[in-house]
C-alpha cells in the first residue's frame, strides 16, 4: 500500500495497517515509531554480532600471525578487537538521534549518518557501506565453497591412503553454496532472521572448538610450540619486499575478522526496550568482543603453534589433510551452516536500501504480493519484485566470487578498506556531533588523533591486500580455481 509520508521509515514490505497515535500509545503491540513490537534482547543481539564477527576471518588467523610472529600477533589481535568494542560502543549511540530513549530511531547505519551528520558523509558512507557488505558477502561465498571443498578433499585424501592430491574445482560449490542463499534471500526481513542467527552462532563455535582442538592435538604430535617470535623470516621464507605486503595483508585479514560495524544499527533495531537500546547493545556487543577475540586468539595462535610460519591461509581446509578426518569434516560442515546464516546478516542491509529506493519510486508496483498457499500452513506472501532483485543479487556475487576465489587476498582488502570509515570514521564524527564535543577540546583532538592512527593502519591494509591479490592472478585463469 502507498506509504503515509508520516511514516515513511516503516520496513519495506510491512503489510500491517499503520496504527494511529493513539493506537500506537494504547497498545502493546507497537513500538513508538509504529512498528511491531521488537522483541530482541541482549542474548539475542549477542548471537546476531557472533554470526556476524565470527565467520571466515577466523580461518586465516593463524596466516595473520605467521605474517606478524608471536609478539605482533596477538597484541595486534588485540589492539583491533579494544577499537571495536570501543567504536561499537559510541555507535550504539547513534540509533536514536538526541534523547537516547524518546529520540527519533535511525533503523540503518545510513539513517544514523544522514541524521546526525547530513551531506556529503551520507554519500560517502552509503559507497564504503554497501561495497564493504557486497565485500563480506563474497568473501563468505569464497569461504563456504573451499569448506564444502575441504569435505569432498578430505574424505578422498583419506580413502586414497594419502596418495591421491584430489585436485578440483570450487566452482560447482559457490553455485550450491549460491542456490541455497537464493532461497533464504526470500525471508523479507532482519528480524525474522534471529532463528538463523542463533543456529549460526552455535555452528560457530563448533568449529572454532574443532579447530582448536586439532591445533593443541597437532602441538601435541609435534611436541613443541611451532613459530617465531618475528614472524616468516627474511630470505628464509620471503623476500623482503614479500615480508612487508604480507604483513599488510594480514593486518587487513584482523580488521577483516572484527568486521561487523556495518549491521550493528540493523541489530540494535531488533531489540525491545526498556532499557534503552544503546545500554542492551553495549552489554550484547561487550559480551560479543569478548567471546570472539577469546576465540581468536586460542584458535589463530594455536594455529600458528601447529604450522609455524607453514600456515595454511584457511585453517580448517589445511586441517583436512590430517586425521581423523572425520572431524574436520565436521568442522567444515559447522562452518558452511554459519557462513549460509552470515551471507543474510550481511545481505538483508543491502536488500533493504535498494527495497526502500524502489518502493519509494514505485510503491504500486513494488508492494504487490501473491498469497501462495501452503498445505497445513499459512499462505506465503511471495512479493515478485524481491524475488527478482534478491535471486539476481546472489547470481552476480556467486559469479563474481568465482571469477576472484582468492580467500586472503579478498578478506584483507574487504578488511582493510572497510575498518577504518565504517568501524572508525564514522562512529567518531557522529559521537562528537551527537555530545556537541567542543573543537580542539582534549577528548577532541584524542578522538581526531585515534582516528587518524586507525586510517593509516587500514591504508597500509590495503596496499599490502591489493598487492597480494594482483600476484594471485599472475598465476590465474578466470573460473578455473583449481586447488
Amino acid at each position: 500500500m502507498p506509504q503515509n509520508p508520516a511514516t515513511t521509515n516503516f520496513q519495506v514490505f510491512d503489510i500491517e495497517d499503520v496504527p494511529s497515535q493513539s493506537q500506537i500509545t494504547s497498545s502493546k503491540c507497537f513500538d513508538d515509531d509504529g512498528r511491531l513490537k521488537r522483541t530482541g534482547s541482549v542474548w539475542t543481539a549477542s548471537s546476531h554480532i557472533i554470526t556476524a564477527v565470527i565467520g571466515s576471518g577466523v580461518l586465516s588467523l593463524g596466516w595473520a600471525i605467521a605474517q606478524l610472529g608471536w609478539i605482533a600477533g596477538p597484541a595486534v589481535m588485540l589492539i583491533f578487537s579494544l577499537v571495536t568494542f570501543y567504536t561499537s560502543s559510541i555507535l550504539a549511540e547513534s540509533y536514536r538521534a538526541g534523547d537516547p530513549n524518546t529520540g527519533k530511531r535511525n533503523y540503518t547505519y545510513m539513517d544514523a549518518v544522514r541524521s546526525i551528520l547530513g551531506g556529503v558523509s551520507v554519500t560517502l558512507c552509503g559507497i564504503f557501506q554497501y561495497l564493504n557488505l557486497l565485500g563480506i558477502v563474497i568473501g563468505y561465498t569464497i569461504a563456504a565453497s573451499i569448506s564444502m571443498m575441504a569435505i569432498k578433499r578430505s574424505n578422498c585424501f583419506h580413502h586414497s591412503g594419502h596418495k591421491d592430491p584430489c585436485h578440483m574445482s570450487s566452482n560447482q560449490y559457490m553455485i550450491i553454496f549460491g542456490a541455497t542463499q537464493m532461497f533464504l534471500s526470500q525471508i523479507p526481513d532482519f528480524d525474522q532472521i534471529w532463528w538463523l542467527s542463533t543456529v549460526a552462532a552455535v555452528m560457530s563455535f563448533t568449529y572454532s572448538i574443532i579447530g582448536l582442538a586439532l591445533g593443541i592435538a597437532k602441538v601435541a604430535e609435534n611436541r613443541t610450540f611451532k613459530g617465531s617470535l618475528t614472524g616468516i623470516s627474511i630470505g628464509q621464507n620471503v623476500s623482503e619486499t614479500q615480508k612487508i605486503w604480507r604483513t599488510s595483508q594480514a593486518l587487513g585479514d584482523i580488521a577483516f575478522a572484527y568486521s561487523y560495524a556495518v549491521v550493528l544499527i540493523e541489530i540494535q533495531d531488533t531489540i525491545k526496550s526498556p532499557p534503552s537500546e544503546a545500554k542492551t547493545m553495549k552489554k550484547a556487543t561487550m559480551i560479543s568482543i569478548a567471546v570472539t577475540t577469546t576465540f581468536y586468539m586460542l584458535c589463530g595462535c594455536m594455529g600458528y603453534a601447529a604450522f609455524g610460519n607453514e600456515a595454511p591461509g584457511n585453517l580448517l581446509t589445511g586441517f583436512g589433510f590430517y586425521e581423523p578426518y572425520w572431524l574436520v569434516d565436521i568442522a567444515n560442515v559447522a562452518i558452511v551452516v554459519h557462513l549460509v546464516g552470515a551471507y543474510q546478516v550481511f545481505a538483508q542491509p543491502i536488500f533493504a536500501f535498494m527495497e526502500k529506493l524502489a518502493t519509494q519510486r514505485w510503491p504500486n508496483i513494488i508492494n504487490k504480493e501473491l498469497n501462495i498457499p501452503i498445505p497445513w500452513l499459512s499462505s506465503y506472501k511471495l512479493n515478485l519484485f524481491r524475488l527478482i532483485w534478491r535471486t539476481v543479487f546472489v547470481i552476480i556475487t556467486t559469479v563474481i566470487s568465482m571469477l576472484l576465489p582468492f580467500f586472503n587476498g579478498i578478506v584483507g582488502v574487504i578488511g582493510a578498506l572497510g575498518f577504518w570509515p565504517l568501524t572508525v570514521y564514522f562512529p567518531v564524527e557522529m559521537y562528537i556531533s551527537q555530545k556537541k564535543i567542543p573543537k580542539w577540546s582534549n577528548r577532541w583532538i584524542s578522538l581526531k588523533i585515534f582516528s587518524v592512527g586507525c586510517l593509516t593502519i587500514s591504508v597500509v591494509a590495503a596496499v599490502g591486500s591489493v598487492a597480494g591479490v594482483l600476484d594471485d592472478l599472475k598465476k590465474y585463469k578466470p573460473f578455473q580455481s583449481n586447488y
